[in-house]
């Protein structure tokens, strides 16, 4: 018997510090946070719905997954519009958009569905996913279109001036403040070289020139004169001026003032969701007679490899991680629990084997318990059996503490 992969017995919060991306490193903590690993497939048929949903299961869930296209009354206002509403409303709950497009043509048709048109998913979606039949080509476009996305957004300068003590040219040094200060100027040295090649931080050090400089040396009336041989080095004031720049995000495209800054507050302890963006390769489903072989599925893995900076994870029925470097978080659709109790006050058994049959039309169920206890599954992802119950707030907490429960018991 192969022996499970690390990331199986894994803590959320452990793999949040193991994780590359940084959106999965978010995900991952906000599970721990909320103790939840449930993902609400919000399949309604208009955008009040949508957001009456969001905003009550939102405390329920860490990720809310969305078919735009399918919904009546989409606001299309990349201000005040719907995908705005529900970034404000994932502020609040603390939860990600899942947008459930399913990718699949060529490398520049779906770049230019996943940046333009009317719904511009990437402004509002913190996740989308791919079906990988059209080849590797589609994930290579869509990150690339997410990497320049992320480059476009506009950012504020930040900028902070730091001047040394000022030191006479010929000053004498006893040893210990010598050592000292030669010390500070290595360490000095050090730090820039740790911060060289950053995005977001240029450092610039203005230092007295060494002897051999050619520098111009000022007389009182300000006239300029090359130093001669012999001459020796004048008496001057040296300092060391370091400027810091940094480059701070100007706003959050999912940040918009759809909702006040008082409704909008974060969940106490959560913080804001990176503006980096995700992708979940469509590697299995669960819908009956699908064609996703062993082969498909391999591919899928072997090309979220390549993109491990923009690939988070997969939709998938069992985890995918081999290597011992892998990492990806996995989503599984088809979980449903039986009823709690028929009107008699005892389990409708004819209704359970029901729900673990299907839904008559190719879905095929599976409890929590057995998706993510023993599947490795690490999102559960549930629709009808939350939206179309009577009482779906309740009904939204029993799935989460079903999902969580199952996690604990696999990772002790």
């Amino acid at each position: 018997m192969a022996t499970p992969h690390p990331t199986l017995k894994m803590t959320y919060a452990q793999r949040s510090e193991a994780t590359t991306h940084p959106l999965t490193a978010y995900l991952f903590k906000l599970m721990d946070l909320k103790a939840s690993n449930l993902c609400l497939s919000a399949d309604v048929p208009t955008a009040r719905e949508l957001l009456y949903l969001a905003d009550k299961i939102g405390p329920s869930i860490v990720v809310l997954k969305t078919h735009h296209d399918m919904v009546a009354g989409w606001d299309y206002d990349q201000e005040t519009g719907t995908g705005a509403k529900l970034s404000a409303l994932a502020r609040r709950h603390g939860f990600l958009i899942f947008e459930d497009r399913k990718f699949g043509d060529i490398g520049n048709t779906v770049e230019l569905q996943y940046t333009s048109g009317s719904a511009r998913i990437i402004d509002w979606a913190h996740i989308t996913n791919v079906n990988m039949v059209p080849g590797k080509a589609s994930v290579t476009s869509l990150a690339n279109a997410a990497a320049r996305w992320l480059e476009r957004i506009p950012y504020q300068v930040k900028t902070s001036v730091t001047v040394g003590t000022p030191r006479m040219e010929g000053e004498e040094f006893d040893d210990e403040e010598g050592d000292s200060n030669n010390n500070n100027n290595n360490n000095n040295n050090s730090n820039k070289d740790e911060r060289d090649g950053k995005n977001d931080k240029d450092d610039c050090h203005l230092q007295s020139p060494d002897n051999n400089s050619n520098i111009l040396q000022f007389n009182g009336d300000g006239n300029g004169k090359q130093p001669q041989p012999g001459e020796g080095r004048k008496g001057s004031i040296v300092s060391i001026t370091t400027l810091t720049q940094q480059y701070e995000p100007a706003h959050s495209p999912r940040l918009h003032q759809a909702i006040s800054e008082e409704e909008g507050a974060l969940l106490h302890g959560i913080e804001e969701a990176p503006l980096n963006r995700g992708l979940l390769i469509l590697a299995q489903m669960s819908s009956k007679g699908n064609f996703m072989n062993a082969e498909y599925t391999q591919a899928c893995v072997e090309a979220a490899r390549e993109h491990k900076d923009f690939v988070m994870g997969f939709v998938s029925q069992e985890a995918l991680n081999t290597l011992p470097e892998d990492d990806f978080i996995h989503m599984t659709p088809g979980c449903q629990l039986p009823p709690e109790h028929d009107e008699d006050g005892n389990p409708d058994e004819g209704q359970q084997q029901q729900q673990a049959m299907g839904d008559g039309k190719g879905q095929q169920y599976n409890t929590p318990g057995k998706l993510i206890g023993i599947c490795g599954a690490d999102i559960a992802i549930v629709g009808r059996g939350i939206i179309k119950a009577g009482d779906p707030e309740h009904e939204a907490d029993r799935y989460r503490s079903a999902a969580w429960k199952a996690y604990t018991e696999r990772v002790r």
